[in-house]
């Protein structure tokens, strides 16, 4: 058990470090999911040209944490939910899991975080959700017990299942039945300094109601957008409307301080028949609008002063994901390194070709890699 004076100690390693955990304001989710991708250390290479500073990844597969040794990217790693049920039983199998996956890569690799399952609350299994909370403990009492506690941040990622409703976004409310397995999971973090990470996809909400939802509101693009009369703020897009929602939750159950930070959010360029939206212009004109939007560093019309941050998802199209065609091409890039869509990314190419984009599985560093002074002098704000 942890005393009150060391609660007030971690809550403020967490407010000052904050930045510590997440460079700027813009990251990628790196899913594998694929059989035709390119090496980690390849990845790395195209991840240090584009700027990206930030990564999640979703299990702790050493070929990419090796490969990402030395890079200066801050990497946050996952606890798959397959092995909650394990880790939750005692600290030991959760030490043990640590000096295995995590402790054998720092500091070289900048693991800053370990996400704790992804979206287990609101998902099919409840057993999962029991055992939410307990894992968290167990994996951060190991840190703790390391010394790595105040490097390394534990958090869980929520899918939008954990709202009761969130329309308007000041009406946004927890589940009654996740409210018993969300509120000490809370506690815990907000004793931890830990964010509250929302996976927020406008995408899906406009695939679900195309007929109800103006697909410009879902881009970024010109629209009348939504009037909250609770708070009597004008919202011109849905992904500030999500985050504030998150805001609104939290703020009911009593942590209006805890910070948002959107885990997961992106677009499919391509899709089922069925899946209305799901085209290379809207996946290109989301992304380009949201990159923008990050860069400016500004927060939302209902936290102004908390700068929105963001993992895009994904880094690559995921070939074997299961599901809808969508779940199989939200990738900005490639897998030969080449950008899917214009968004101010370049890919790597050859500094004696620079129209042609280099085989990425056999890159190598003694390769001259060239991008745009545009694209780096924006990347390099980021």
């Amino acid at each position: 058990m942890f005393s009150k004076e060391n609660f007030t100690l971690i809550f403020l390693y967490g407010a000052v470090l904050g930045d510590k955990f997440f460079t700027g304001t813009y990251g990628v989710n790196y899913g594998r999911i694929a059989d035709n991708l390119p090496s980690p250390h390849s990845v790395v290479t195209l991840l240090k040209a584009s700027k990206i500073r930030n990564i999640r990844i979703y299990d702790v597969n050493q070929e990419v944490l090796t490969a990402f040794k030395g890079s200066g990217i801050q990497i946050s790693v996952c606890l798959p939910n397959e092995l909650l049920k394990e880790m939750s039983v005692a600290e030991d199998r959760a030490m043990t899991w640590i000096k295995e996956n995590v402790q054998p890569y720092i500091p070289g690799t900048k693991i800053r975080g370990i996400a704790i399952g992804n979206e287990i609350l609101g998902g099919g299994d409840v057993e999962l959700w029991e055992a939410l909370l307990p894992a968290a403990k167990n994996i951060y009492s190991a840190l703790n017990r390391l010394g790595l506690a105040h490097e390394i941040q534990v958090t869980s990622p929520h899918s939008e299942a954990v709202f009761a409703n969130s329309y308007p976004p000041s009406a946004c409310t927890f589940r009654d039945d996740i409210l018993p397995y969300m509120k000490p999971l809370l506690q815990f973090f907000s004793q931890n300094g830990t964010p509250f990470f929302i996976n927020a996809y406008p995408f899906l909400a406009y695939k679900n109601d195309p007929q109800h939802i103006d697909i410009n509101y879902a881009l970024f693009k010109k629209n009348h957008g939504i009037y909250d009369a609770k708070t009597k703020l004008h919202y011109d897009n849905m992904f500030d409307a999500q985050v504030d929602a998150a805001y609104a939750a939290l703020e009911k159950v009593g942590y209006d301080k805890m910070e948002v930070i959107v885990s997961e959010t992106g677009w499919a360029s391509h899709g089922d028949d069925n899946e209305a939206g799901a085209t290379v212009k809207n996946a290109k004109t989301y992304n380009k609008n949201l990159r923008k939007k990050l860069l400016k560093r500004k927060g939302t019309p209902y936290r102004p002063k908390k700068v929105v941050k963001a993992y895009i998802f994904a880094l690559f199209n995921e070939n074997l994901k299961p599901g809808p065609t969508s779940e199989r091409n939200f990738g900005l890039f490639k897998p030969d390194g080449s950008i899917a869509y214009d968004i101010g990314f370049t890919g790597l190419v050859d500094s004696s070709a620079t129209s042609s984009i280099l085989n990425f599985k056999g890159i190598g560093s003694s390769y001259m890699m060239v991008f745009t002074t545009c694209a780096a002098l924006l990347l390099a704000t980021l």
